[in-house]
């Protein structure tokens, strides 16, 4: 089986509404997000004659998703009143709303379900919160 990994970051801010400890309050991360796809064989005509996919074209597919994200509050639906969001929006303020909490683990999941709606053989998708931090999702094979 071939793997292939790309990695795309971000900046970004969020916070955990109902966490009790300092993740309660906003703060930012550098967020490193890598997806891994995987095949049993390459092209072998094209192009792309001898690859899974072009990297630069999976990185760009990850780079796309990513950059709506960069420099934003992510924040999850619901979390906040709809005049804080009016408010932060009228000061000029982006943000990102996800249906889920905020967390490296449900980031995970979401970038794995993205790729894999772009057609990807997503093998893995895992994003570091830290450079301590990581947290992977991936579906069982059967």
């Amino acid at each position: 089986m071939y793997i292939l990994k790309v990695k795309s970051t971000f900046d970004s801010a969020h916070f955990l509404k109902g966490y009790e400890g300092k993740c309660a309050n906003i703060h930012g991360h550098r967020w490193v997000v890598e997806i891994e796809v995987s095949s049993e064989s390459v092209e072998t005509e094209g192009t792309q004659r001898g690859m899974v996919v072009d990297f630069g074209i999976l990185r760009d597919d990850l780079k796309h998703v990513t950059e709506k994200m960069d420099h934003t509050l992510i924040y999850e639906l619901g979390s906040l009143k709809a005049s804080t969001v009016q408010a932060l929006e009228s000061e000029g303020f982006a943000l990102y709303e996800v249906g889920f909490r905020p967390t490296a683990e449900n980031f995970a999941k979401y970038f794995y379900g993205i790729m894999k709606e772009k057609g990807y053989s997503v093998l893995r998708a895992g994003v570091y919160e830290t450079p301590e931090n990581y947290a992977c999702y991936e579906e069982c094979r059967q």
